[in-house]
């Protein structure tokens, strides 16, 4: 899944740290998310679009082919 986690936090100059104490996980977890090696669940990428005061689907996308055809 691709998002702007990245773009997001360097807006508000932000390190990964303190990214991460925000949302009260770990540093790696940021890292995992922002190079796309971890999706969030559910109720983490409520915190993040919360803290940015944007909706999900502002900062998440999913990659071609993840969303299955009806």
């Amino acid at each position: 899944m691709k998002n702007r986690l990245k773009v997001l936090r360097a807006e508000r100059d932000w390190s990964q740290a303190t990214l991460a104490d925000k949302l009260n996980v770990s540093r790696q977890t940021v890292n995992a998310l922002e190079t796309g090696k971890y999706d969030p669940s559910l109720i983490l990428a409520f915190k993040i679009a919360t803290l940015f005061d944007q909706p999900i689907e502002a900062i998440f996308q999913p990659e071609k082919g993840e969303l299955m055809s009806s």
